[in-house]
């Protein structure tokens, strides 16, 4: 939903990240949102459970060491982690990996053409879906 910010393993990071992607994704309470996630103690937490429910949001936590439970998201941290990791380095200090990862994330979402979305990135598939959401029927 959005990009890191702090340098450390606390509730903070992910409700700032989610809250980010909430504004940025306009997501309107009771909207159907599944939030994707692994065990970690910050996405488990009262409070980033808590923010979860007030927006209506279905969590979505996986088995413990088993990657299929969140295949897609699993696949995106490969593609990540190969053409960001795997490709750039060595990293001089966190703030060089940040911009990567800035660079790497609009990348991914608004370049990147994307095999199960009939070759066309993310973004521009999303944008065509809500409008395509928006037509009212034509009466026959």
């Amino acid at each position: 939903l959005g990009p890191p910010r702090k340098k450390v393993e606390r509730t903070e990071l992910p409700l700032d990240a989610l809250e980010m992607g909430l504004w940025r994704r306009r997501i309107k309470k009771d909207s159907g949102l599944i939030h994707h996630s692994d065990h970690g103690s910050q996405y488990v937490s009262i409070r980033y459970t808590d923010r979860l429910a007030d927006i209506g949001a279905s969590a979505s936590v996986g088995s413990v060491a088993d990657s299929y439970d969140n295949a897609m998201a699993e696949a995106l941290n490969g593609t990540f982690k190969a053409e960001l990791i795997g490709m750039q380095g060595p990293w001089k200090d966190v703030d060089q990996v940040e911009r990567a990862i800035f660079q790497c994330i609009t990348w991914y979402n608004e370049e990147r053409l994307h095999s199960a979305l009939d070759y066309v990135p993310p973004a521009e598939y999303e944008e065509a879906f809500w409008r395509s959401q928006e037509r009212t029927p034509q009466s026959a």
